[in-house]
């Protein structure tokens, strides 16, 4: 087992584009989709780094290397009145899990979410993916089961974006 006291967790700078990329292109492969991943260097920097960065990633490091990272953006609850924090991707590389670091960088977040005065941390995960809804549950996190995920991309975004 490696030792949490090797592993760091910190901010992601513009300097780590290509780690950020090279860890989500991980991420996707993983997840039996790299067919779908279109983001390019240029892409992360604008969104991560740009004049109006969307989003916020952290990169965890075991002895130096980075072997993980997160990918999160504030969304809002009209209900509380506050931001919440969505965590978009968390990944562990496989020979680094089981060490307690994705929950290390969850607990990272959670810290932040409470600095900021967010109502609420939230997150998606694939219905498959059992390690990560054991962890979750484990967490007391709470599956919103009787919401329904939806999602626009493509042509049928283009096509709504049309509408008058």
């Amino acid at each position: 087992m490696m030792t949490s006291s090797n592993f760091t967790i910190r901010a992601a700078t513009e300097d780590d584009v290509a780690v950020i990329l090279s860890l989500i292109k991980d991420l996707a492969e993983y997840e039996h989709l790299s067919h779908e991943v279109q983001a390019t260097a240029e892409d992360i920097r604008q969104s991560l780094f740009g004049e109006h960065p969307v989003a916020e990633a952290l990169i965890g490091e075991y002895d130096g290397i980075a072997i993980s990272f997160a990918l999160f953006f504030y969304n809002f609850s009209t209900f509380l009145g506050k931001p919440g924090i969505y965590l978009e991707d968390l990944f562990v590389k496989p020979e680094h899990r089981n060490n307690g670091f994705g929950r290390r960088m969850l607990a990272h977040i959670a810290r932040l979410a409470k600095e900021r005065n967010c109502g609420r941390f939230e997150w998606s995960v694939l219905d498959w993916n059992e390690p990560a809804i054991r962890t979750y549950d484990r967490l007391k996190a709470q599956p919103m089961k009787e919401w329904i995920l939806y999602r626009l991309t493509g042509e049928a975004l283009d096509q709504l974006a049309q509408e008058g």
